[in-house]
């Protein structure tokens, strides 16, 4: 794994039981669950703001986010400039989204459990790839208002 210990997740109550299944199919990874910790209904941008104001104070860790589609959680957390949240639903897509965008969260619906791992699987051993992407990368932090 290329990030620094530990690996954030959280989720709303529709991403609940993916958590815990990428929580316990990955043992080896150093996990700091910031929930949500049943299916009863919460907001999805307060478990998205947790997850990214705690990745503030842990430079080089990643976090994982998970809602139904993903995308609310994505949404909510690129409004941090530290944060290059990535909605991921192929291989591809992760392995890009870390090689080329130096993505730090990654963000999952709750499509298919198999993909799922896979996606995580790759976006933890997949490296920045630098060079002609690090401008890129601060262009992507870069406040555009």
């Amino acid at each position: 794994m290329l990030f620094n210990p530990p690996v954030l997740i959280a989720c709303d109550h529709g991403g609940f039981h993916l958590k815990n299944h990428l929580i316990k199919k990955f043992p080896e990874v150093q996990w700091l669950d910031l929930g949500t910790y049943s299916e009863e209904r919460v907001d999805y941008p307060d478990y998205a703001t947790a997850l990214c104001q705690k990745l503030k104070s842990k430079p080089g860790s990643c976090g994982v986010l998970v809602c139904r589609s993903g995308q609310g959680m994505a949404m909510r957390a690129n409004k941090y400039s530290y944060i290059r949240a990535a909605l991921v639903w192929s291989e591809e897509s992760a392995r890009l989204a870390r090689e080329h965008n130096d993505a730090n969260v990654l963000c999952l619906g709750t499509w298919e459990f198999k993909l799922a791992e896979k996606l995580l699987s790759l976006f933890l051993k997949t490296a920045f790839g630098g060079d002609r992407h690090a401008d890129r990368v601060k262009k992507i932090s870069a406040a555009a208002d």
